[in-house]
């Protein structure tokens, strides 16, 4: 409970009608939470105005509304303050109501378009071991130390987010890792946050359905480093060449990570096999778990960052080497026909082209490598033709199939993929609409020695059909399938 000129400080107000010496039990931003006592900030978001329904959240008992328009007629009993951006508003209020978490903590995000997840969950672990409570909000699942609190987004709305992070440090946590998508950094879900640090991974194209253009899309991403204190560091791959453009205009102490450019933190891949890396690393040579030049990008900002919180260096690697990659990114299953599955998150081209590089550079011999993919519904289509063709150049069958269809048609996305598929490779293409049929499919296709990359879903557990998720797990699946395939 905080009084409502508390929570309102650092919020750029245009009016204020009413008193604001009320006590607030709660923000909130839908009205069907609302409850009595409560402060209801009208957002415009992509589905709907909270303008339409600051009227019903004022009969479920809200006493203040923070809006950008002001009714035409104001209720005498309620304070209603006028802002600019209401989604800006709400991130400061929400911070401001669990008395700024994010200043307790050392809070650092990582966006990108690959790596995010794979980064927080080795920052987080890697934190753990060398003895922190520390807590991580990412795609898979939010943590406080080892408690698994499920996740619904990449980053939570601003209430939320305060939420978590009040919780992980009244849990002693002294750490936080993050990921920070383009969606959160436009809708200001991070308003009101102190960063400590923010990682750049990469920029390809994604998210174009909702960004438009690829330029905006790098705009939202820029701006999270355009936000960052003094204080902060940023840390960015200077081998993807947006990289340096994050840094332009940050006021954040700024550090470059490379495998191919000059950089402040470098790293040389030595060795790549289906069992791990090993890198020299500040003239170290060091072994990991994990697999594919992509998670070499990963090790080294996990360092860098590990380093730049003043972390002892050889400790570092000692710890980082012992840890695993997030689950559902480059899962492996082997049979005991000796076919390898793997389970792989890829679900933009460059994750693709990622995954397929790592698979086709470990391939010993004359071993075939089936992959298995689909595209999302209800997201960038531009993507779909392309990812047909990476699939299809560097694989030897390739198996079109549904991955969330969500409320298109998976026929109709499957034929948005068929567009990038050349002539020559249509030979190489079967398409199976039924996901578990396809992976079934490539289990019966496939020799003793031969891969499967099973692409698009990794870690999640439903499949989305018409706003429904039923439950669905890749790695489930082919599990089952080799057991039977095997009997």
């Amino acid at each position: 409970m905080s009084l409502l000129k508390d929570i309102l400080y650092k919020v750029s107000l245009v009016t204020v009608a009413g008193s604001t010496e009320l006590e607030i039990n709660s923000i909130e931003f839908d009205s069907r939470a609302v409850k009595p006592g409560s402060l209801f900030v009208a957002t415009k978001g992509t589905q709907a105005d909270g303008h339409q329904y600051i009227d019903t959240a004022i009969t479920k008992g809200a006493i203040a509304i923070v809006c950008e328009v002001m009714p035409a007629v104001l209720n005498s009993k309620v304070t209603y303050v006028k802002v600019s951006n209401s989604n800006h508003a709400l991130g400061i209020l929400a911070s401001n109501f669990y008395n700024n978490p994010s200043q307790e903590l050392k809070l650092v995000g990582v966006t990108g378009t690959n790596g995010k997840t794979t980064t927080v969950t080795l920052l987080h672990a890697l934190f753990r071991s060398l003895g922190y409570n520390t807590g991580m909000l990412s795609t898979v699942e939010n943590k406080i130390n080892e408690e698994i609190i499920p996740s619904t987004h990449t980053t939570p709305d601003a209430v939320k987010l305060n939420e978590l992070l009040r919780k992980m440090v009244d849990s002693g946590c002294s750490h936080c890792f993050m990921e920070v998508s383009s969606h959160s950094v436009v809708q200001h879900r991070i308003a009101g946050l102190n960063f400590s640090g923010a990682i750049f991974s990469n920029i390809t194209h994604d998210h174009l359905d909702y960004h438009g253009t690829f330029e905006e899309y790098i705009k939202a991403k820029k701006g999270f480093f355009d936000m960052l204190p003094s204080s902060a560091f940023a840390l960015v791959n200077v081998d993807d060449k947006r990289g340096n453009v994050m840094l332009q205009n940050t006021k954040a102490h700024k550090y470059t990570f490379a495998l191919k450019s000059m950089a402040d933190f470098k790293a040389k891949i030595k060795a790549n096999t289906f069992h791990g890396l090993e890198l020299e690393i500040d003239n170290k040579d060091v072994w990991f778990k994990l697999i594919g030049s992509f998670n070499a990008y990963n090790l080294l900002s996990v360092y860098a960052t590990a380093v730049l919180l003043e972390e002892e260096k050889e400790e570092v690697l000692r710890q980082l080497s012992n840890l695993s990659s997030a689950r559902g990114r480059f899962d492996q299953i082997l049979s005991e026909t000796k076919i390898t599955a793997i389970i792989d998150y890829a679900h933009t081209p460059d994750a693709l082209k990622n995954v397929l590089d790592t698979i086709n550079d470990l391939r010993q011999g004359n071993e075939k490598l089936i992959t298995v993919v689909g595209c999302g519904g209800n997201r960038d289509a531009t993507k779909r033709p392309v990812m047909a063709d990476i699939a299809c150049k560097n694989s030897d069958k390739v198996i079109l199939t549904s991955d969330n269809p969500r409320n298109e048609a998976p026929e109709m996305i499957i034929q948005d993929m068929q567009k990038g598929i050349s002539i020559s490779d249509m030979k190489k293409v079967l398409t199976i609409i039924d996901r578990k049929e396809a992976i079934r499919t490539a289990c019966a296709l496939a020799n003793p020695k031969d891969i499967l990359l099973i692409a698009g879903k990794g870690h999640e557990t439903y499949q989305e059909i018409k706003g429904v998720k039923h439950p669905f797990d890749d790695k489930q699946i082919v599990k089952e399938i080799f057991q039977i395939l095997q009997k």
